[in-house]
């Protein structure tokens, strides 16, 4: 992750809403970090052109049209955030990717405009999920998400190496966001149980580190794509992961808005 306080929290802009309302997201984000919002344009081609762009090829046109919509949308928001905008060339996941090495976090929509956009964007967020540089997140656009209930953020409790830092941006985000925690409990084989007492140890820490968030604990034997699956009827607007289960983010929000498991409308935090 890198280490500069100033690094920017950069958004992939494609045209589409969900593009717009990943940046709108952001926001929080960038504001609580004091740092700039970047908005990026990746025109996907194989290699980066050796000139520089010209606004007025079809693909300059394009790219500078979507990023002025979606400042344009920041700007409505009216919150006290630098926006900076940025045109790249390249494949979108070995751009959006570079682009993690200078961010503090990397936001982007979890679907696109059309199937050529889908079929990258999916790509994007998948390579993005499991070898970005810093924490990404992969969003929901408002209306996917349902309105019903608590709007609960969901982190795994475990033995695992790093869970106490995404624990840890877990609660910043609940903080940030106004919400309760869903503190799942998770058994896993590889790091040992995490007993029900072990449980409330963790969930009694966390609590006192961030008084201001309510921490409600669950045990479950199955990872966080499970339990979410076996809890679809709770409204659960986030899961925060650790890079060591990465792999979770397509059973949980699918690429191409097509999640494997029935609770796909909540967005995801991949932590690193």
């Amino acid at each position: 992750m890198p280490t500069d306080s100033s690094a920017p929290v950069v958004v992939g802009i494609d045209g589409s809403d969900a593009s717009t309302d990943a940046a709108l997201w952001a926001i929080d984000e960038a504001i609580s970090r004091d740092v700039a919002l970047l908005l990026v344009h990746v025109i996907p081609v194989a290699h980066a052109p050796e000139e520089p762009i010209d606004p007025t090829m079809l693909e300059g046109e394009y790219a500078e049209t979507a990023l002025r919509a979606a400042s344009a949308v920041v700007a409505a928001a009216d919150r006290p955030v630098k926006v900076e905008t940025e045109i790249v060339w390249g494949r979108p996941d070995l751009a959006m990717l570079e682009m993690s090495r200078r961010a503090s976090m990397v936001c982007v929509g979890s679907v696109g405009i059309g199937f050529i956009a889908r079929r990258f964007l999916g790509s994007t967020a998948a390579a993005l999920a499991e070898r970005a540089h810093c924490p990404v997140a992969i969003l929901r656009s408002p209306h996917q998400v349902s309105s019903a209930g608590t709007d609960w953020i969901v982190v795994p409790v475990d033995a695992s190496p790093g869970n106490a830092d995404v624990v840890e941006f877990a609660m910043d985000e609940a903080r940030l966001r106004h919400a309760p925690v869903l503190a799942v409990g998770v058994w896993d084989d590889d790091f040992g149980d995490t007993s029900y007492d072990e449980l409330d140890q963790r969930v009694s820490e966390m609590t006192r580190r961030h008084p201001g968030v309510h921490v409600y604990p669950v045990a479950t034997r199955s990872r966080v794509a499970g339990f979410l699956a076996d809890n679809h009827g709770e409204s659960i607007q986030l899961a925060v992961l650790g890079a060591n289960v990465a792999e979770q983010v397509a059973q949980i929000i699918g690429p191409h808005s097509r999640p494997l498991i029935a609770h796909g409308e909540c967005s995801v935090v991949v932590v690193r």
